[in-house]
């Protein structure tokens, strides 16, 4: 199935225009979404809001935004001054400036998106994704769109661009918060340590090796549900003591690497059979009245 473009966009790079269509990277198919439903009748939930004061239920039409700038103090915002706020959508992605690839820690990435030629853009997109291919570059920029603005980098991949949402530094939490204190790194033990990193490297990632084996047992328990089948539940295992293990680290070393790991290649990558999404249960049949046991 070819995929839909959401949005036609401009990268503007100098005096040139490059028209392209934006694609969404990936799909949302990372697990198996839930409803939730009233135990006793089975039937779907509804969501309310509820005002803590009056304790009353509170409509949409009703209610209003606010920011809360001091304990249980609000300033409120009407949709017309929250709509004087936004960002207005340019369709175009302005290129700042050239980064090294690498320059951008991935702890930056948030959203991905595809970028295809548009009609008349085939040899101007083309152009650009070989010349950072060339250069070992990347472009940033910026973008605005649904009232917000955003930092983005156009990066090249195979013959494709990727156009990379950042976050913007105060979203990003800095290393130093973590308290981690510094400690000296013996040579024996990273000479070790180097050894089973080199024993268990590839030259590339292969994604299809790994797959989401959460995902896979749900789907097939819920096709089991489906088909009126019992699951069997096993008792939580007995919870361990507490706190870190203290471990011989020349010793653990010296038996991963005694091991001999083989890395994942492309060849040895499991290929999970196409599966078929879960089946839906067909539609529930009104309960039959309960019948009151004699006495």
């Amino acid at each position: 199935m070819a995929a839909r473009s959401i949005a036609t966009l401009t990268i503007a790079f100098g005096l040139v225009s490059i028209p392209v269509k934006l694609y969404s990277a990936t799909q949302p198919t990372g697990g198996v979404s839930f409803n939730l439903l009233h135990k006793t009748c089975g039937s779907r939930l509804r969501q309310q809001y509820v005002c803590v004061k009056e304790d009353v239920v509170v409509e949409r039409a009703e209610m209003i935004k606010g920011y809360e700038f001091a304990k249980d103090r609000y300033v409120t915002f009407s949709p017309e001054e929250l709509k004087e706020l936004e960002e207005a959508s340019s369709h175009t992605v302005e290129v700042s400036e050239f980064l090294p690839i690498s320059a951008i820690d991935p702890v930056f990435y948030d959203k991905a998106y595809y970028l295809a030629p548009d009609k008349g853009g085939a040899k101007p997109y083309s152009l650009f994704v070989e010349a950072m291919r060339r250069t070992e570059r990347s472009a940033l920029g910026r973008y605005a769109a649904r009232g917000k603005q955003y930092i983005v980098l156009l990066r090249p991949v195979a013959d494709a661009l990727v156009m990379q949402q950042l976050l913007y530094a105060d979203e990003v939490r800095a290393t130093d918060e973590l308290g981690i204190a510094a400690t000296d790194v013996r040579e024996a033990e990273l000479k070790l340590a180097i050894q089973l990193i080199e024993q268990i490297s590839s030259t590339a990632f292969h994604p299809e090796a790994y797959q989401d084996a959460v995902k896979q047992r749900i789907e097939a328990a819920i096709e089991r549900k489906v088909e009126g089948k019992e699951i069997s539940v096993s008792e939580a295992p007995a919870e361990t003591g507490g706190g870190a293990q203290v471990i011989d680290l020349m010793a653990a070393l010296r038996a991963s690497l005694g091991k001999k790991i083989a890395p994942v290649t492309k060849g040895e990558a499991t290929e999970s059979p196409g599966r078929k999404p879960p089946k839906r249960a067909p539609p529930r049949a009104e309960p039959a009245p309960r019948k009151h046991a004699r006495k």
